[in-house]
């Protein structure tokens, strides 16, 4: 059976309390040869922190024993054993707790368990093992320190508490404090045990949802090769001081290492070189509180009251301890200075009264009348009265454990920083509550943080610079998210923000600016510029009617020329309606007025052109024929074809009329204001029956056109119909092709070219005999050459 494993610290009560701490650090196995029988495990070095633990785990227990309100007439005891942070001691201290110090093989299992809760242990893999042995028992372990988030499985810990909040809450705050200093690019490494994967896990995962990319997560050679100026570190306190001193070895400074509160504050880290790679760290710590009586107690009431070497008599195994297993600790005996950053120190105070709390309830003390000594408690009563627990203690803490068996999680965010003396300090500089509302939680005073290297200003993280508004980020193939290329948005879209993900595209009637950040009004175009031929024509008017006795403008009837003259003017001012904002009125008086203008040149043109003919075959002997073209049947003519174009333009008026018209589809960066034809056909027929028209009269006028001089407008007329013809016949593609408003300016040029195409041809050589040739312009004149040609 072995020797049993005894307490290091005990006594006796009513009702006993376990605990378990890693008050030797350094384990020694013993020969395992199996020719005697195995002798204790031994262990030595002063784990300073741990022994704190145990010293105010007594230090809360004889405050209860003095209570008179709780637990009146109910003593605790205690059973404290070093589990010297070794698996095999604290496995052998669990069962020594379960199983009570002395036992025979032929004892039955009474049901009762020897101890009602066990405090501890400090790191949580070995809490894991504790709570996974004790768990089948139902007896309630309380951790001070344990803070793997596995812990919180109901399952697999149904009897697990903890004063402490798990790292569930540690390793999310520890993604926001890099959001929250704009580090989208870091490193981490963790701890390759329950306590380090469990929390880099939660850290991972909640980087991610806000947006942090972890380059690595892997040791101190990758850490040299990297780009990233932050490192989480999710390590133990142990597991630190190694990587401290390879990256000390390695020489690698300047990091911002963010930390955990298993080594943010521990002392142990601080040594000569420590600082030059260390220094400006920020991490989460527990909150230090100070508990009132108990920097006095370490150093006298606990060596004169609890200290085994101090009894005397008795018979029991420990009365009989040889005093030099305590050697190493009694060289602490008048030492206080640490007991102030003792951090964990006020989490075993809790959990020591957590315990005296639920066993009053469990006991139905009462302040006057004390406690139903006569009942028995099992562990499972504890726990169940546990998870009802709510009480403050005096430090002015509330103590709850949440459906998980944890408290609220509270940590202080601290900052490595040097005094002028050079002595290392762990400065506050903000905290994180989960118990307040979310956008309180966290608060950091960035003034008062001394950064990485001394440094005074904020390091930069970041994989690819912020994308600025009018660009969009584009991910690198092969690389985490937060590596990315800025690409500007294309024509049409925008992006109003910094390191936006997609550009949107702008509404129908709005356009992207220069720089791709804002959605402005598309430039409205349509075609504006000043008529001047109009003029001309006025002009020549004036000039045939100051002369309009004269033979060459009697000649080829003079009303016809007025007229044509006068629908020349309509023509141009119909290219006016073209010009300027389409409006509906505007839209049916452009298509409708150019209809009928032509029509009323044309049939002019085509007037005179058969008076030519008509004139020329009067002549010939028997002929009768000028009396059916005398200048009221011209004129009736012109108005019978005009009035045809009249009714065609009223039926595409009333049955489909040209309306106004956004055009968004030929430039996206443009709207193009133009008039629709409304009815194809309509539009077809007006341009048909002008076209049929000039056919009719450039025939006429070709077969005209070797008359004699005298009458022979003819050739003049061929010309013109020539010119009115090609413009109109290379219209019809010119107009199709061209884009946005050259579409109108298409228009406009063929109505002005094959107006001033008319113009020039028919009254140009007139106009030049008037002005400059008059003797040419009499009656004599004209018959010498009728004599001539003759």
């Amino acid at each position: 059976m072995g020797d049993p494993k005894y307490a290091l610290l005990f006594k006796d009560g009513d009702v006993t309390i376990g605990g378990l701490f890693s008050i030797n650090s350094i384990e020694i196995l013993p020969s395992f040869d199996f020719i005697e029988k195995p002798q204790l495990l031994s262990c030595s070095s002063v784990n300073l922190r741990d022994f704190r633990m145990a010293q105010i785990m007594i230090f809360a227990i004889e405050e209860i024993n003095r209570s008179k309100s709780l637990l009146p007439n109910v003593s605790i005891g205690y059973k404290i054993y070093d589990s010297c942070g070794s698996r095999l001691s604290s496995m052998s201290a669990t069962m020594a707790l379960m199983n009570g110090q002395e036992f025979a093989g032929g004892d039955r299992c009474h049901g009762q368990s020897p101890i009602h809760a066990i405090i501890g242990e400090t790191e949580s893999s070995a809490t894991v093992i504790l709570s996974r042995t004790t768990g089948p028992f139902k007896i309630p372990v309380i951790s001070h320190s344990a803070t793997c988030e596995c812990l919180s499985n109901r399952i697999d810990y149904p009897s697990f508490f903890r004063t402490i909040a798990s790292d569930y809450h540690q390793s999310r705050a520890l993604a926001y404090i890099v959001k929250y200093f704009g580090w989208s690019w870091v490193g981490a490494v963790n701890s390759d045990n329950d306590y380090g994967n469990n929390g880099m896990a939660i850290f991972l995962k909640t980087a991610q949802e806000v947006g942090i990319c972890v380059e690595y997560s892997k040791v101190v050679e990758t850490m040299k090769r990297s780009t990233t100026k932050v490192v989480v570190a999710f390590l133990s306190r142990v597991e630190m001081i190694n990587l401290l001193e390879q990256l000390s070895i390695q020489n690698i400074t300047g990091l911002q290492v963010i930390g955990v509160e298993a080594w943010t504050t521990a002392k142990s880290l601080i040594t000569p070189n420590s600082f030059r790679v260390l220094g400006g760290s920020l991490g989460f710590a527990v909150r230090k509180i100070n508990t009132e009586g108990f920097s006095d107690y370490v150093i006298k009431a606990f060596w004169d009251t609890a200290f085994p070497c101090s009894q005397t008599g008795g018979n029991s195994p420990q009365d009989n301890l040889n005093c030099s297993r305590y050697k190493d600790l009694l060289v602490l005996k008048n030492y206080n200075e640490d007991v102030p950053e003792q951090r964990y120190a006020s989490n075993v105070y809790k959990a020591v009264y957590a315990v005296a709390h639920s066993l009053h309830t469990l006991l139905k003390c009462k302040e006057q009348e004390g406690c139903e000594t006569s009942l028995t408690i099992q562990p499972q009563q504890v726990v169940e009265a546990l998870k009802k627990v709510n009480f403050s203690v005096k430090f002015g803490d509330h103590v709850r454990f949440d459906s998980t068996g944890a408290t609220v999680a509270q940590y202080e965010v601290v900052n490595w920083q040097q005094d002028s003396d050079g002595s290392i300090q762990f400065k506050p500089v903000g905290y994180y509550d989960a118990s307040l509302h979310p956008d309180q939680r966290f608060v950091v005073n960035t003034k008062n943080i001394i950064w990485a290297g001394g440094q005074m200003e904020k390091p930069r993280s970041v994989c690819s610079e912020s994308c600025p508004p009018g660009t969009r980020k584009a991910a690198q193939k092969g690389r985490p998210v937060c590596c990315y290329n800025c690409i500007p948005c294309a024509e049409g879209e925008t992006s109003k923000e910094t390191d936006s993900n997609n550009c949107k595209q702008c509404p129908g009637e709005y356009w992207s600016n220069a720089e791709k950040n804002e959605c402005v009004l598309k430039t409205v175009e349509f075609l504006s510029f000043t008529e001047v031929m109009v003029g001309l024509t006025a002009l020549m008017a004036i000039l045939f009617y100051s002369k309009k006795d004269t033979p060459i403008v009697k000649a080829n009837n003079s009303e016809l020329s007025f007229l044509l003259l006068f629908s020349l003017t309509l023509c141009f001012l119909c290219s006016l309606t073209f010009i300027g904002r389409p409006t509906e009125w505007s839209c049916m008086l452009r298509r409708t007025a150019f209809g009928i203008t032509f029509v009323l040149c044309i049939s002019c043109v085509l007037g005179k052109t058969i008076v030519v003919l008509m004139a020329f075959k009067a002549t010939l002997p028997g002929s009768n024929v000028m009396k059916w073209f005398g200048p009221s049947q011209q004129q009736l003519s012109v108005l019978a074809f005009t009035l045809i174009q009249v009714l065609i333009c009223v039926l595409w008026l009333t049955l489909s009329p040209p309306f106004p018209y956004k055009n968004m589809k030929y430039y996206k960066e443009k709207i193009i204001l133009e008039c629709s034809l409304g009815s194809t056909l309509g539009f077809s027929a007006v341009l048909g029956y002008i076209g049929l028209l000039a056919v009719l009269c450039f025939i006429l006028a070709f077969l005209a056109r070797k008359l004699p001089d005298n009458f022979n407008e003819a050739k003049f007329i061929t010309f013109s119909m020539i010119i009115f013809c090609a413009v109109w016949i290379t219209f019809i593609p010119a107009y199709v092709s061209s884009p946005g408003k050259l579409t109108v300016a298409v228009e406009i040029f063929a109505i002005l070219a094959s107006s001033f195409g008319l113009l020039l041809c028919i009254f140009a050589p007139k106009c030049y005999i008037i002005l400059f040739k008059p003797e040419e312009n009499t009656k004599q004149h004209l018959m010498g050459k009728i004599s001539h040609m003759s």
